[in-house]
């Protein structure tokens, strides 16, 4: 039976190489793009899950603001 769990992920700029950084559950993936690396992401978490039979998926995901301090 397939299911299709909505997981959380962050997508950040790389500054380093260019392109973005998506990061879900302990996946990572690259792209050039936002699409291009949502895109690698679901690919390499589908990848990730294969082998289980029913994957512990996280119970909760929460976005949440953080309002950091920083030096003038």
């Amino acid at each position: 039976m397939e299911r299709t769990p909505y997981l959380g992920a962050t997508v950040i700029p790389d500054t380093e190489l260019g392109g973005y950084v998506a990061r879900a559950v302990e996946v990572a993936s690259q792209g050039e793009t936002v699409e291009e690396v949502v895109a690698n992401l679901r690919e390499a978490l589908e990848l990730y899950f294969e082998d289980e039979e029913t994957p512990e998926l996280p119970t909760l995901t929460m976005l949440a603001p953080v309002d950091v301090r920083l030096p003038a």
